[in-house]
């Protein structure tokens, strides 16, 4: 097995990443569904979902999750993507995740945390109903 990645993988990888980015759930999913790995994460441990979410794509969430991605999973930094939606103020996304099972108190900080730090009662609201 050869110890220097694929320039091609490398380069599919970029690719889905960059589509996960600009939202682009058609082409995810496409993608996800002919075997991209749902999970998969870049060199700091992002996921398609964190990069979708964090840049405000709830579509992009929902195609992913539908798919089996994890909502919970933690970058390198020990951030979920439902944290970095409230960070940002992504309310559409926030709900997708939500609906999707992410866990509030899952990472660091968590998201209930973060609702916490920036004053958003009603996201703790909405986190206690769920």
């Amino acid at each position: 097995m050869s110890e220097t990645p694929d320039p091609e993988v490398i380069e599919l990888a970029s690719k889905v990443f960059d589509l996960a980015r600009a939202g682009d759930a058609e082409a995810l999913a496409a993608y996800v569904d002919a075997g991209v790995p749902v999970n998969l994460t870049n060199d700091r441990g992002d996921s398609l979902v964190m990069l979708a979410a964090y840049h405000g794509h709830a579509a992009a969430v929902s195609a992913l999750l539908a798919r089996g991605a994890d909502a919970d999973r933690a970058n390198d930094r020990g951030q979920t993507p439902l944290a970095g939606a409230v960070f940002k103020g992504e309310t559409d996304v926030i709900r997708a995740l939500l609906d999707g099972g992410a866990n509030p108190e899952a990472g660091t900080p968590s998201a209930a945390d973060t609702a916490r730090m920036f004053g958003r009662a009603e996201l703790l609201e909405l986190f206690g109903a769920r």
